[in-house]
């Protein structure tokens, strides 16, 4: 199912802003005319990653560190182990869609 996420215009570069959709506690991520969206509940302590931050192509838990690739999703430093969900993104004249 392709669902709305928002505006290409409401991510800013180089920033995490958190999303809830269907249920679902999402982030999304914009870099350059890319966006990346993953499960926004880190997989360790259950910690919001729309307040982490950035370093590179990861995105870091600031509860305990743990860091996720932006790309796929693994677990690129513990104390986390299980990787966070990607969702596919498209973008269609400036909107940004994702597939659940």
């Amino acid at each position: 199912m392709q669902l709305r996420l928002c505006k290409l215009s409401d991510l800013k570069d180089e920033e995490i802003k958190g999303f809830d959709l269907q249920g679902k506690h999402l982030i999304a991520i914009r870099k350059g005319n890319e966006v990346f969206v993953l499960d926004g509940i880190c997989t360790h302590e259950e910690y919001d990653l729309a307040n982490g931050f950035l370093l590179e192509d990861r995105v870091i838990c600031p509860l305990h560190l743990s860091q996720f690739d932006i790309r796929t999703g693994k677990v690129v430093n513990p104390p986390a182990e299980k990787p966070l969900r990607t969702y596919s993104v498209k973008i269609v004249e400036g909107e940004v869609y994702i597939e659940l």
